[in-house]
């Protein structure tokens, strides 16, 4: 279902099927009979509109309603014209007495059509409003008196003022429900926002104490220091105090006094006492802690910091009241076993939790390249990297795509000895194109790779060999992951539409999940090895217990394309990504939706994602890396890969994407590849 083109694999994409709902369902409309449609309509009208039915005498012996336009044969029988037409079409003789008939023989009937006309104005006449008999009459000439028209239009415009009134009246009635409704609403927005202004008020009154504390906190902690600097009497303590804990002060000191002994070699002369007298006060400023260089460029950072809160000010304002909201019911669910609803530090419940996210967010504003290699022949489509993966202790990192290699890197090598190719410590060849890697997260040396036949292996990086080989998918298959748990488990997914999970002990597949669409992605949860998560063509993201596999635990929906990653944050927390471009996080504990990211390009190409603690980064078609916080929507960070990685001359350059992505772990550091083949290494930076 997926095709590979010169740009990359494209995720799989479920077929529309044929809608069945009550128009497919709904039986044909009959056709009207030959001749009798008009008839059919006016013997409706006769028969239904009194609720009498017709004179037997009056019906067409073809269409059986009241005749309409009468014809008399020259056997005595009357039909509708359009009737006895259409059968003499097909037939010489009278329906009635089979005798020969032409239309020749066909004459009207002039008094039976004059009765059926009077017989059919009478019935309306007997169904009508009395309006319509007042204006029938008035039409037909009816006199009447100057006076009884006065009295008419008198009754007429007492009713019309009725009426009048009381559709104002039911206006009325709507108009107040409204404002009742509106005015509820507002009051319930009202004590929201007094709720929401009493925990602001409580949370600046905590960050003042706590801001206040930690004031006189730096003041005792710089006047010892002065004390220990100003005492002649106790070198050895301010040594060994300078020696613990000054060292960074200490070295701006000395950088001071090596720019004030550079130029005296320039030829100016200091008078030692000056010099003496300026060392001390140089000194004296290191232990205060009063840098002016330092406050300067603190200072500025803080700006920076203040920009993004201001940037981003809906969405950190949208969590901190999600926050606190939560945090003060849980408090109060708590208060009786616990009076003392605040932290250690003095916070309520919620706002710690809003600081930890606050200082991470407005930590890094942009990702800086800090190396880069490239990936095999230069301007090549076999060079698309497919997956990049860091091991189990982060030392190492592998790669793997259409070029049908695994190629294994150290990390320290990349970052710390620039060159212009870096070659893999190992390399293995594959028979097929490869989609996707696994490190085992317990043996550090064996790795787990799926390719584009549906065979999975399990490889030994030292030997350069493999250990097990797996090929029951009977199709491509996208994605392989170790348990976290269990070092013997993994589990895999295809466009064959099955999981299957696999145990390095035996030769076939311990489990088989068979599924309604093809599989983009499986993953294990970090907890445990019991529950994968699978991402499918079919737009959902569908939660197993391997312990019951007869249905999933949850069917997570949202996404409007196929989700091609699923990637846990924690045991509660799940990160996807799908071709609709959109990130969203879910709780698989609460089954329920958490956030939606948007910023990024995705519409068919597999485009990589990744996750730590805080970070949620995957790739875009427009070959940007994007960096978003967990709790924000928008991205706190991008890189492109800029004209100044491509050739001036390659007329692909604008289709190129990012294809892989991968955090180091605990760490703002990642790996990104593109389907150019140029590897980075990128860091979160202020």
């Amino acid at each position: 279902m997926a095709e590979t083109s010169s740009t990359g694999a494209l995720v799989p994409s479920v077929k529309s099927e044929p809608k069945w709902g009550a128009e497919a369902l709904a039986l044909p409309e009959p056709a009207p009979q030959a001749g009798g449609c008009e008839g059919a309509t006016v013997a409706g009208e006769v028969s239904g509109a009194g609720g009498v039915e017709p004179d037997k005498d009056l019906l067409c012996p073809i269409c059986m309603q009241i005749i309409k336009d009468a014809f008399l044969t020259s056997c005595g029988h009357t039909f509708c014209y359009m009737c006895i037409v259409t059968h003499l079409n097909n037939k010489s003789d009278c329906p009635c007495c089979g005798q020969y008939l032409t239309t020749n023989q066909l004459y009207p009937n002039f008094l039976l059509n004059k009765l059926l006309k009077k017989q059919s104005a009478r019935q309306i006449a007997k169904n009508a409003s009395p309006t319509e008999h007042l204006r029938l009459a008035l039409h037909q000439g009816f006199e009447v008196s100057v006076k009884e028209l006065d009295s008419l239009l008198s009754l007429l415009q007492e009713k019309k003022k009725k009426m009048e009134q009381e559709e104002a009246e039911t206006n009325m009635q709507i108009l107040l429900n409204f404002l009742h409704c509106l005015k509820k609403q507002k009051l319930d927005e009202l004590n929201e926002v007094q709720a929401d202004l009493q925990f602001i008020k409580e949370d600046i009154n905590s960050v003042e104490r706590h801001r206040i504390e930690l004031y006189r906190a730096k003041e005792r902690y710089s006047m010892k220091l002065r004390m220990l600097a100003d005492d002649p009497l106790a070198p050895k303590v301010r040594s060994s105090s300078l020696d613990k804990h000054n060292t960074g002060f200490l070295a701006g000191a000395r950088v001071v006094q090596g720019s004030t002994g550079a130029g005296s070699f320039q030829g100016k002369k200091v008078d030692t006492k000056a010099q003496g007298n300026s060392q001390g006060y140089q000194r004296k400023d290191a232990f205060s802690g009063s840098d002016p260089q330092n406050a300067i460029s603190q200072s500025g950072l803080a700006v920076a910091r203040k920009r993004r809160v201001h940037a981003q000010f809906n969405d950190l304002q949208e969590y901190y009241l999600q926050k606190r909201r939560h945090g003060a019911s849980q408090s109060l669910k708590q208060d009786e076993r616990d009076v003392n609803s605040l932290s250690r530090e003095g916070y309520h419940a919620g706002l710690e939790d809003f600081q930890s996210v606050l200082t991470t967010f407005t930590r890094y504003s942009r990702l800086r390249v800090i190396a880069e290699l490239r990936h095999g022949d230069l301007f090549h489509s076999a060079n698309i990297v497919s997956s990049i993966e860091f091991d189990r202790d982060d030392e190492l990192f592998a790669t793997a795509g259409v070029s049908r290699r695994i190629k294994v890197f150290e990390f320290s090598t990349v970052v710390n000895e620039p060159a212009d190719v870096h070659l893999p410590v190992v390399e293995m060849s594959t028979r097929s194109k490869l989609s996707c890697l696994s490190w085992n997260k317990s043996i550090k040396n064996h790795i787990a790779s799926s390719d584009y036949e549906g065979i999975v292996t399990v490889w030994d990086v030292t030997t350069r060999q493999s250990v097990m080989e797996y090929d029951e998918h009977e199709k491509r298959a996208w994605s392989v992951d170790f348990s976290p748990t269990d070092p013997s488990l993994l589990v895999s997914g295809s466009d064959d539409c099955k999981v299957k999970i696999w145990c390095t002990k035996q030769e076939a597949s311990v489990l088989n999940i068979d599924m309604k669409a093809n599989i983009c992605c499986v993953k294990y949860n970090p907890g445990s090895s019991i529950y994968v998560a699978v991402g499918s063509a079919d737009h959902h993201i569908h939660y197993y217990d391997l312990r019951n596999t007869s249905a999933p635990v949850h069917v997570f929906t949202g996404h409007r394309k196929a989700v091609s990653y699923v990637k846990f944050l924690s045991n509660n927390e799940l990160a996807s990504a799908s071709t609709d471009s959109t990130l969203r996080l879910w709780d698989v504990k609460e089954h329920c939706p958490v956030r939606t990211y948007r910023g990024h390009t995705n519409e068919k190409n597999f485009v990589g994602l990744t996750v730590n603690n805080e970070y949620i980064a995957c790739g875009s078609e427009t070959n940007e890396v994007f960096v978003y916080h967990k709790a924000i929507s928008k991205p706190a960070a991008w890189h492109k890969f800029g004209c100044s990685d491509m050739d001036d001359t390659d007329d692909d350059a604008g289709s190129y994407f990012i294809s892989a992505v991968c955090w180091k772990r605990d760490s703002p550091t990642m790996l990104t590849a593109n389907s150019q083949g140029t590897i980075k290494v990128l860091v979160l930076a202020a």
